[in-house]
């Protein structure tokens, strides 16, 4: 079965429209409460949100359809969605519900789903859900909400299980950072979790008004931050997203660092202490060739999965990593959490600068291969094999670049949009061969 509702970050879309409307969101949880009451006895479910306005809407819908199914809920309030992921996991929840659409602008919203283990749902239980959730929106069910009170408490939990994953010997005080919150779920939580190390913490965009969330701030937004460090001659900046389970950064120098950085960085320390199994690292698609080309230098190897932290996480767990991630910024340290955390990247980096001196030296020898993503609008997402023309200017990008460079095509889980990314050794030939894959698939598919 094709889902339908369920991407690769959840479900997604526009607030009060399909599927986000209110009788599709009182299914989703009716759906869910239904499978939990049949998995177990007296489920108890855990509500947070990011900032943005349709968020404590959308919650009280949910809640409805939780209360209809007998279901207990409690509300984390606005908190980061690893906050949920840890929380459910470390009280006993039987799952937990985020409401959120991450990096996207305000306009969008959507829900995510966790298991009691902190981790998604498999597939198999997202089709589950999704059929159920077909089945209750054909009944007439008058939409009505629900009063989601927030738990405040639970945010002092979740700082203080952070501070207990801090690198053993760091001290942080008298650190300057600067912190991009993306006037996001990591307003507060970013500033509190680092000042309380003792870090001098300098926090931008972190005043959100339900409409400001991503807007020119924030990971996908980096100039900002960098203009800040540099302003301030901080040690470190760091942007989370609007949900705050990733995290960029910027050095003392101005470097921008992304994830393949984090993981370099962060696969040297666990070497040099014994800590990182196999030897291996787990990485996406998309994971720059520089960093493959460095791990290898060093004996250590970079196995790469379908984009999506939730592909990644799979992957650590059947190979027994413990290290994971991609260069949007999402990393895993199955060692600490279940899921990609911001604010744990954050805090890692910021250790091993204390321990170990400037990020810059952290991640010296990465050289970064030009790389380019071309998004392409399409009409519908047919198996790419099947189509000839961009099937042939695949296998043509792909001989002509041999082992000087990647190709990389795919569909968005998100959104109706291809993906091209090219990487090469020289940026003539990125251009010219995302072009040239972008073009084919605009004749065949585009919208």
């Amino acid at each position: 079965m094709t889902k339908e509702l369920f991407g690769t970050d959840g479900i997604r879309g526009i607030p009060g429209t399909y599927p986000l409307d209110d009788a599709t969101l009182y299914g989703v949880a009716r759906a869910l409460g239904k499978y939990l009451l049949e998995i177990g006895a007296k489920p108890r479910v855990l509500i947070g949100m990011d900032t943005r306005e349709s968020g404590p809407h959308i919650a009280t819908q949910l809640a409805a359809g939780l209360a209809d199914d007998g279901v207990a809920f409690l509300s984390a309030g606005v908190i980061t969605t690893p906050g949920v992921a840890c929380l459910v996991r470390q009280n006993k929840f039987s799952a937990g519900m985020v409401i959120s659409a991450s990096h996207n602008p305000f306009h969008d919203n959507g829900v995510k789903l966790f298991a009691a283990t902190g981790m998604k749902f498999p597939d198999d239980v997202e089709e589950h859900l999704e059929t159920e959730i077909h089945r209750h929106k054909g009944r007439e069910t008058a939409p009505h909400g629900v009063p989601v009170p927030a738990d405040l408490s639970l945010d002092e939990e979740y700082l203080e299980y952070l501070r207990g994953r801090a690198i053993p010997g760091a001290n942080l005080k008298g650190l300057k950072l600067v912190l991009d919150c993306a006037n996001g779920a990591a307003s507060q939580l970013g500033p509190a979790l680092f000042r309380s190390l003792g870090a001098k913490v300098i926090a931008i965009h972190d005043q959100p008004n339900g409409r400001n969330i991503n807007d020119g701030c924030g990971s996908l937004h980096p100039e900002k931050l960098r203009e800040k460090v540099l302003e301030t001659r901080s040690a470190l900046g760091v942007a989370f997203d609007g949900d705050a389970d990733r995290a960029m950064f910027v050095s003392a120098s101005g470097r921008h660092i992304d994830g393949d950085g984090v993981l370099l960085a962060a696969a040297r320390y666990l070497k040099s202490e014994g800590q990182l199994r196999g030897g291996r690292v787990i990485g996406t698609t998309m994971a720059n060739l520089g960093l493959e080309r460095v791990l290898d230098a060093e004996g250590l190897s970079l196995a790469r999965v379908p984009v999506g932290d939730r592909y990644v996480l799979e992957e650590m767990l059947r190979s027994g990593a413990n290290l994971g991630g991609e260069q949007s910024g999402h990393i895993i340290f199955l060692d600490d959490a279940t899921t990609g955390d911001g604010l744990l990247t954050a805090l890692k980096i910021a250790c091993l600068v204390a321990l170990r001196g400037p990020l810059d030296e952290l991640v010296h020898g990465l050289k970064v291969f030009p790389q380019t993503i071309v998004n392409v609008q399409v009409k519908s997402k047919p198996p790419l094999e099947s189509l000839p023309l961009v099937s042939a200017a695949i296998d043509k990008a792909t001989s002509a670049l041999g082992a000087a460079g990647r190709v990389v095509v795919r569909y968005s889980g998100t959104e109706p949009k291809a993906r091209v990314m090219v990487e090469a050794e020289h940026a003539e030939d990125v251009t010219l061969w995302a072009e040239t894959l972008a073009s084919a698939i605009r004749a065949a598919i585009g919208a």
